[in-house]
């Protein structure tokens, strides 16, 4: 597992190409920080990675609002 013990955060991650990297990450061993504005398809990429033993979390963001972008890197970085 080459990102055992590594946190990714992946923005666009609930659907197309940003889905399949948290998918990919989860399955070499990150924690994966599943971000998008999709609130339902974000939480169901999540849900899918945790019901395959992995480790992931689903966070609101919006990458053009640089206040969320702090509010979620603090947040990551708190759990």
């Amino acid at each position: 597992m080459r990102l055992k013990n590594k946190i990714a955060l992946v923005t666009g991650a609930a659907s197309g190409m940003g889905e399949s990297t948290a998918l990919i990450f989860a399955r070499e061993g990150a924690k994966v920080v599943v971000t998008d504005v999709l609130e339902k398809e974000g939480h169901a990429v999540a849900a899918s990675i945790v019901s395959a033993d992995g480790e992931a979390m689903f966070m609101h963001l919006d990458v053009s609002d640089e206040e969320q972008w702090r509010e979620t890197v603090r947040e990551i970085i708190e759990r």
